[in-house]
């Protein structure tokens, strides 16, 4: 299994809420930052935590933690394969999840990572039926 990692938005909620689960998804961070790991996130799922913080406590504390991200060593994925692409529409219309969760799994297949996420509601009959490594944080 590849040193690889594609954090779910939940993951990353937790770790900048302090929520059960944060100190998987920090040390898998600092791993990252000591270049044992590389650790992505679609931008569609930055999109979810920018709208949720800037939802519940306004566009200041929103910009605040994009920025946190931006400082870290996750590698925001912006541009989607021709691969991901159908990989994530395939899984979107068999799971009906939502875009931002049916790009992430299909980031972590194609590059052969782990997806890091708390989101057993959506994902557990997923890891039954796919192909796709997950790692949970509770």
């Amino acid at each position: 299994m590849n040193n690889i990692y594609v954090l779910d938005a939940c993951a990353v909620l937790a770790l900048l809420k302090g929520e059960e689960g944060a100190t998987i998804v920090e040390d898998i961070i600092v791993q990252a930052k000591s270049k044992i790991c590389n650790v992505y996130m679609s931008k569609y799922n930055l999109l979810e935590i920018y709208y949720g913080f800037y939802r519940s406590d306004g566009e200041i504390i929103a910009e605040q933690r994009m920025q946190m991200i931006k400082n870290s060593p996750i590698s925001t994925i912006d541009y989607l394969s021709d691969e991901v692409f159908k990989e994530a529409g395939r899984l979107k219309a068999k799971y009906k999840i939502s875009l931002a969760d049916s790009v992430a799994l299909a980031e972590t297949k194609v590059k052969n990572a782990q997806i890091i996420t708390s989101d057993h509601h959506e994902f557990d009959i997923i890891e039954k039926s796919e192909d796709i490594q997950f790692c949970w944080i509770r």
